[in-house]
């Protein structure tokens, strides 16, 4: 009775070791297929079976009837076929590993509790190997957008044209790595200067696209002559025609033409927020939409407003990200955004962009961004 006791239980420390053995095995890896090709080959070579395969996953090993892989059978571990379902830390089922033994003998009870261990084993490592994968795409969908960043950005002016009596200056700062804002400053054969405030509707990957998009056609037709309400109503039917997609992603714009001779300016709105103008002893005023989003309607018209500029006049153009910053539940609002430029009328177009940025920063206790913020300000020099 000793004797059988202590072959007992080494027995049970072989069964063990070999358990030990095969979960170190499993976990050796990280990669999906390694791991079920892994528990395959345990399964078929520790225990001799005839061949194993899972349910879920293209994997078989060893000698598998191909009827069983079209329809794999019910599990009767008494007629040589055995069925072990792996879980995941939910209890939902990732797969079924179906094992079948040679010439259909019954699984002992040594083999049914090793592969049910096997099972819990594998379960985890198929997690761990799908959790490493998802991180692997997440890795590589962040690299993806850092270079959709960095080129967005050099998408933005990389300098601004040197205007005599003028200040210009421009910002854009985006709520995730990209952003459907666009701001564009372009100097003309003429001697004129093409400037342009949009926004996409939405935001991030699909909406920056689309704004590149809109920037190619923007600056293939910026240099022609047509007047300024043409070009917007091109720019309209360019962006409907390019289907259903591009519809709903609608860019609000607002167009500026500078004639820094005359010094004067041409605007249209296409149902931007209004544009805010310092104009001398006028005040302030809005510049308000002429006209509906570019792309929204298949023919659309654009009237342009002309005003002229007398010095120390400035131009504020913004997306509605600069109005809708948050603190808390209150809103920043275009009457907060009208005082603080407001408050810096006699700063060069640099300086006013500081200054407003600050006023936003101080309100909303510099909280993320719900929202992509763009503004550009032309000022004539008093």
């Amino acid at each position: 009775m000793e004797f059988e006791g202590s072959l007992h239980l080494q027995q049970q420390i072989v069964r063990l070791q070999a358990l030990l053995d095969t979960t170190h095995t499993i976990h050796s890896t990280i990669e999906l297929d390694n791991v079920l090709r892994c528990v395959l080959q345990i399964t078929v070579r520790e225990l001799e079976m005839a061949g194993a395969f899972f349910t879920a996953f293209p994997f078989s090993y060893g000698e598998i009837p191909p009827r069983f892989l079209l329809r794999p059978p019910s599990s009767d571990p008494k007629r040589g076929c055995a069925r072990f379902s792996l879980l995941d830390h939910n209890g939902a089922v990732l797969t079924e590993m179906v094992v079948i033994t040679r010439d259909g003998a019954p699984l002992s009870l040594y083999e049914q509790d090793f592969l049910e261990h096997l099972a819990v084993q594998a379960s985890v490592a198929i997690e761990n190997a799908r959790y490493h994968e998802r991180t692997l795409d997440m890795e590589r969908v962040k690299q993806d957008l850092a270079s959709a960043r960095d080129i967005q950005r050099s998408l933005l002016p990389q300098s601004v044209p040197n205007v005599p009596g003028y200040t210009i200056s421009g910002r854009s700062q985006t709520c995730y790595e990209v952003g459907g804002d666009y701001l564009d400053i372009l100097p003309l054969a003429s001697g004129e200067i093409m400037i342009v405030v949009a926004d996409v509707a939405g935001k991030g990957l699909a909406s920056a696209l689309v704004g590149s998009a809109f920037r190619s056609a923007f600056r293939a037709i910026a240099h022609s002559n047509m007047p300024l309400g043409d070009i917007a109503a091109h720019l309209n039917g360019l962006h409907h025609g390019e289907g259903e997609e591009s519809r709903r992603r609608y860019v609000t714009a607002i167009f500026v033409r500078l004639n820094p001779q005359e010094h004067t300016i041409e605007v249209v709105n296409a149902g931007h927020n209004p544009g805010f103008l310092i104009n001398g002893a006028a005040g302030a005023i809005q510049i308000q939409a002429s006209g509906t989003p570019v792309g929204m309607l298949p023919v659309a018209t654009y009237i342009a407003e002309k005003f002229v500029l007398p010095a120390g006049s400035k131009l504020l153009l913004y997306t509605d990200g600069m109005t809708e910053v948050f603190r808390g539940h209150e809103e920043f609002g275009p009457d907060r955004l009208m005082k603080a430029f407001l408050a810096c009328r006699n700063c060069d177009a640099k300086v006013m962009l500081d200054s407003i940025w600050l006023a936003l920063d101080n309100f909303s206790n510099q909280e993320s961004l719900t929202d992509d913020m763009t503004a550009l300000v032309l000022g004539r020099q008093g």
